[in-house]
């Protein structure tokens, strides 16, 4: 037989009333009680009624994740890592976990997100690949909407987040190219518009300035943070009349196409040209040769912010002044044959 609330509250002698707002952790009721609730309901095997109790507190115990417009989506080994921790975490703190994607659409992007608030199918949301003026920030602060983010925009608007210190990264990186006895070395960005792009093409030029090497805008392009944009422009890169001897990309996904390309044009990797990534997804240390990379721990980033945003929404008080997390350089065979 289902036990049910009044059950509850007839064992414990309290109100049908009391006993639901201690299972729904309401301040009102004091730790005492709550705690003597609660453990009548584990012994009597209670099981809540969840739909019941979402409509009580009005909340929908969810959260969302809408893959950002222009990117490869669920193809791109970064989401799919990134998702891992999403999905791992949420139901550690009793929350569902909707994904979504845009596609190539900002507009179908920013209509999700409009469709989602109105229609409050979640509770709040987590963000990355923020833009140095981001909408969705805007948007969902207006609105106030809880969020979370991987990286903070330039909107002046304070929000929790993690950030990476993608320019000390970088500066690493091109520091340990340099003591390879590389030179000439190309950027392979993205938009201009991420936040990502901005940091770590600045870590780029302040890298090749701490080892006395001039910059040329004629060795930085864009790509799209794709596999296939990375081929593309590493093979503009190679037709140069001088063509770089290394390439230091955005994105570990980037540098996959980076590495494709190589191959075709019958290049050493390593000897010939150095291929670097950024990222350290799982799939970087199978490539071939392997991928010299930035780590940062993707999985467990995205848990950290679902444990975030858990607090947020529970009206816990958050860790201030979180330290930039500092990217691990994994040294592989792609950077260190020369």
């Amino acid at each position: 037989m289902k036990i049910t609330i009044r059950q509850i509250a007839e064992q414990l002698n309290l109100s049908i009333a009391a006993v639901s707002r201690a299972l729904d952790g309401y301040p009102d009721i004091s730790p005492l009680t709550r705690q003597r609730v609660l453990d009548a309901a584990r012994e009597m095997g209670y099981v809540p009624n969840r739909a019941a109790r979402q409509l009580r507190r009005q909340k929908t115990d969810a959260i969302g994740y809408i893959l950002p417009s222009g990117t490869p989506g669920f193809s791109e080994a970064f989401f799919a890592e990134f998702l891992i921790g999403l999905g791992d975490q949420a139901p550690r703190h009793n929350l569902d976990l909707l994904v979504s994607t845009a596609g190539s659409s900002p507009v179908r992007e920013q209509d999700l997100y409009r469709t989602w608030v109105r229609s409050q199918k979640v509770d709040g949301f987590i963000l990355n690949r923020i833009r140095l003026n981001d909408w969705r920030v805007r948007y969902l602060a207006e609105n106030q909407i809880p969020f979370v983010a991987l990286e903070r925009s330039l909107d002046g608007i304070e929000y929790p987040h993690i950030e990476v210190d993608n320019i000390g990264g970088v500066v690493s990186l091109v520091n340990h190219l340099h003591e390879q006895g590389f030179r000439r070395m190309a950027f392979i960005g993205g938009p201009e518009d991420l936040k990502i792009q901005v940091a770590r093409l600045a870590g780029y030029r302040q890298g090749l300035a701490d080892c006395g090497m001039v910059f040329d805008p004629e060795l930085v392009v864009e790509g799209d943070l794709s596999a296939s944009g990375g081929y593309q422009a590493a093979r503009r890169l190679r037709w140069l009349p001088n063509p770089p001897e290394a390439m230091v990309c955005l994105n570990d996904e980037t540098a996959f196409g980076v590495l494709h390309a190589m191959h075709d044009l019958g290049l050493e990797i390593g000897r010939d040209v150095a291929v670097a990534g950024f990222d350290g997804v799982a799939a970087s240390a199978h490539t071939r040769p392997a991928l010299t990379t930035l780590d940062i721990p993707v999985a467990e980033i995205a848990q950290n912010l679902v444990q975030m945003l858990a607090q947020l929404l529970e009206n816990k008080p958050l860790e201030e002044n979180r330290p930039a997390l500092h990217p691990r350089l994994l040294v592989r065979a792609s950077t260190s044959s020369h």
